[in-house]
């Protein structure tokens, strides 16, 4: 008998494709503007700055469901251990979209991102039994005890940003996402999800490893 290693409760997969299209590459940027733009707003408190310049202050208010998505998340298991079903389900799509929009920025993916289908991006969550599985007064210190993945993920995103910029201009010449780059940035992206889920999401007391794969 063979045996498996669990998998993480929190797992990303982007299909590779081969050929780029080397137009939408070299304006990816400008490409991105729109979809950036509504994440933003999608995501933002909706203050006074927001409402009265749309498009000039809406970024200084970003996060704001996100920010309180944790909270209330923490909260809601701190006290009442639970973690309801359709908060968990808009938690995950909330984060499939974004992540569909990052990958979109860096390269990783031709298709404009979607608000609702999954495209090439893979996102999973495995939804937790709050009650059984969540320990209730993790949620106030998970954020602390992600801290060594913090500094390991400043570096790893460095690395992945100049991956990307060594991207661009291999699709610019070639036509092609180098692979070993593909794997790199992508992997960077799932070690992410996994410290996001544990310290933010609170779908799991599971410790993320500190792996790429």
């Amino acid at each position: 008998m063979t045996l498996t290693k669990e998998a993480y409760p929190a797992r990303l997969d982007i299909d590779y494709v081969e050929k780029h299209n080397r137009k939408t590459t070299f304006l990816r940027i400008v490409w991105s503007l729109p979809i950036l733009v509504l994440l933003t707003i999608l995501t933002s408190t909706g203050s006074e700055n927001s409402k009265h310049e749309f498009g000039r202050h809406v970024s200084a208010n970003g996060g704001g469901i996100v920010a309180g998505l944790v909270i209330a998340t923490a909260l809601m298991i701190l006290f009442r251990q639970r973690y309801p079903r359709w908060w968990f389900d808009f938690s995950v799509e909330l984060k499939r979209f974004s992540t569909r929009v990052g990958s979109y920025v860096l390269l990783l993916t031709d298709s404009y991102p979607s608000t609702t289908d999954k495209q090439s991006v893979n996102l999973d969550f495995d939804y937790p039994n709050a009650g059984k599985d969540l320990n209730r007064w993790l949620p106030l210190v998970k954020w602390f005890l992600a801290i060594p993945h913090y500094a390991v993920l400043f570096v790893l995103i460095i690395a992945a940003i100049i991956s990307t910029v060594f991207a661009w201009l291999s699709i610019l010449f070639t036509g092609r996402y180098p692979k070993s780059l593909f794997d790199f940035v992508v992997g960077v992206m799932r070690w992410s999800t996994r410290v996001e889920a544990y310290a933010f999401m609170l779908v799991t007391d599971k410790y993320p490893p500190f792996s790429l794969k």
